[in-house]
């Protein structure tokens, strides 16, 4: 009976182990589309490493999404976790 209060804390360890949110390593991968005048070049992308939790490493990828405005180009970048 000595084994089951054991048991029970190896449970709750791996429980506690599995649901906590680990650091790893994502991609970020962003694509730039250009628009407003000829000779424009195709859409491009750009692919970068975060290291950090999964929640925390998809809004810093998605705070790069941007849309700029230059001389009548538009530059549109959006960015997702890959």
């Amino acid at each position: 009976m000595k084994f089951r209060p054991v048991l029970l804390l190896a449970f709750v360890f791996l429980g506690i182990m599995t649901t906590s949110s680990c650091v790893k390593k994502y991609i970020c991968h962003c694509s730039l589309a250009y628009s407003g005048a000829p000779g424009l070049p195709d859409t491009t992308y750009q692919e970068y490493d975060i290291t950090d939790t999964k929640d925390n490493a998809n809004s810093q990828c998605k705070t790069q999404s941007k849309v700029y405005y230059n001389n009548y180009i538009y530059t549109v970048e959006t960015c997702y976790l890959y």
